[in-house]
């Protein structure tokens, strides 16, 4: 049986402002009604004979995993990450958790294969190499130079559609990268792994034994808490960081590559994004509220508000509600520079966006100023809010859809559109929706201090 562990960590910082911290690549629309994690639910689990996904993620982004899982209808477990540790000890904790003599398939959430077949002719191949304790590891074709990946060395034919690696090599600058391509020796190391678990473990414990042990009392110490597995936290800050390539594969005498086809990106940055997407006569893509005026070779996207370009080339433009890129397109590797000086500069955009997602909803923020805030509010039906209180604010609710179920005080009462209530300062008090359709009000907060912090709960259906 093939055992999918999906690693959901990345951070997809070049991808700003649309991939923040709380709200990461693999989680956004990349194209319309495309999102990269629920690609990977779906292309990991029809395989023919897997169990259940192992999906191993950053604890701030649970909801997010559990909610795209929900709406594909697909059960899995869900591993949390205290703190990040890279891929290595992720792979750890699954191959711990899973059966030992199961072939598991590692896979990243925010990679794009579009041919689907390709893919699981290369993973049949890879299957069966596995069951024979080999590790095996997946290349991709590259069809043309590339400097953003690293390379795979292929060495000795195994059979026909398998090759022994010679070496892993680092990413390389643009010279040597041509090299590798004219050769047909090299491939794209894709990062997707096949190998029995139990085989896992023991290279770690050869290789990597303080991860190992880390992580071994990091799952001995772990429990249950709703649908989700929850680390020791102290056991798995001790754990080293490293990844899977530099602390087991690299050092495996053993190793294999699978090559498959050429329709495999790392949507990493927004060129690539660009070049997935639909194009125009004039080279540009367009998504949202878009009027392009004598543009060409542009990537544009609005979230929100119109965007108008014009006697524009090569540029990339992302409009979101609280901040805007507009970028050469020859200059998107500083992507990475300019994040980090928006966070040393401690800007909240590097974060979240102005809607937050939450496991009962979410709420967008319209409006702030110094004494008062307005948010719209979306509460998913039969959810409820915990039961707090705020020591700084008070809140006015209007429902403008739906119907709400609200605790104020000792008071209850059912709202329905158009209706409202006060909640005084100090007040305990609960939101829930007990409809069948989305509630939605406005919240309009008044106080001395409006932070997210200024919370007290009393009962939380979901343990925070």
């Amino acid at each position: 049986m093939i055992q999918p562990v999906i690693l959901c960590g990345g951070k997809g910082t070049r991808l700003w402002p649309l991939s923040r911290t709380l709200y990461p690549k693999q989680f956004i629309e990349v194209s319309e009604g495309r999102v990269l994690f629920g690609d990977a639910l779906e292309r990991c689990t029809s395989l023919g004979e897997t169990t259940a996904p192992i999906v191993v993620c950053n604890s701030e982004h649970r909801f997010l995993v559990a909610e795209e899982m929900r709406q594909r209808g697909i059960d899995g477990k869900l591993v949390l990450e205290p703190v990040g540790r890279n891929t290595a000890p992720a792979v750890a904790l699954a191959a711990l958790m899973a059966d030992p003599d199961s072939i598991m398939l590692v896979a990243p959430a925010d990679h794009a294969i579009d041919d689907l077949k390709a893919f699981r002719t290369a993973v049949e191949a890879g299957y069966e190499r596995a069951k024979q304790d080999h590790f095996v590891c997946f290349g991709i074709v590259p069809d043309a130079p590339n400097t953003g990946y690293g390379y795979i060395q292929q060495g000795e034919s195994v059979d026909g559609s398998v090759c022994r690696v010679r070496q892993f090599v680092e990413k390389p600058d643009l010279a040597t990268a041509e090299e590798y391509v004219q050769s047909g020796d090299y491939l794209w190391n894709s990062g997707i792994f096949m190998f029995r678990a139990a085989r896992y473990l023991d290279a770690l414990e050869e290789f990597a034994p303080e991860m190992l042990r880390q992580c071994r009392k990091a799952v001995e110490g772990s429990f249950e808490d709703l649908d989700f597995t929850c680390l020791d936290r102290e056991a798995f800050e001790q754990c080293p960081s490293d990844s899977i390539d530099y602390a087991v594969m690299e050092k495996i005498q053993d190793i294999e590559v699978v090559p498959f086809g050429k329709s495999w990106q790392d949507l990493g940055t927004w060129s690539s994004l660009h070049d997935i997407n639909p194009k125009d006569a004039n080279g540009n893509s367009a998504l949202g509220d878009v009027l392009l005026e004598d543009t060409k070779n542009c990537y544009v996207r609005s979230s929100g508000r119109l965007v108008v370009t014009l006697g524009l080339e090569d540029i990339t433009v992302v409009e979101t509600p609280d901040a805007v890129l507009v970028a050469a397109n020859d200059k998107l590797d500083g992507m990475k520079d300019v994040v980090n000086r928006l966070k040393a500069a401690n800007r909240t955009e590097t974060e979240a966006h102005l809607t937050v997602y939450r496991p009962w909803g979410s709420f967008e923020c319209i409006t702030m100023e110094d004494r008062f805030q307005v948010k719209r509010i979306v509460v998913k039906p039969g959810e409820v809010l915990s039961l707090q209180k705020h020591f700084h604010r008070a809140e006015h609710w209007v429902v403008v859809k739906g119907t709400a179920k609200v605790v104020n005080g000792d008071h209850e009462e059912i709202l329905s559109e158009d209706q409202s209530t006060y909640i005084p300062l100090g007040n305990v008090h609960r939101l829930e929706n007990p409809g069948k359709i989305p509630l939605e009000l406005i919240e309009v907060q008044t106080g001395s201090y409006l932070g997210e912090d200024d919370i007290v709960r009393f009962k939380d259906k979901y343990k925070r």
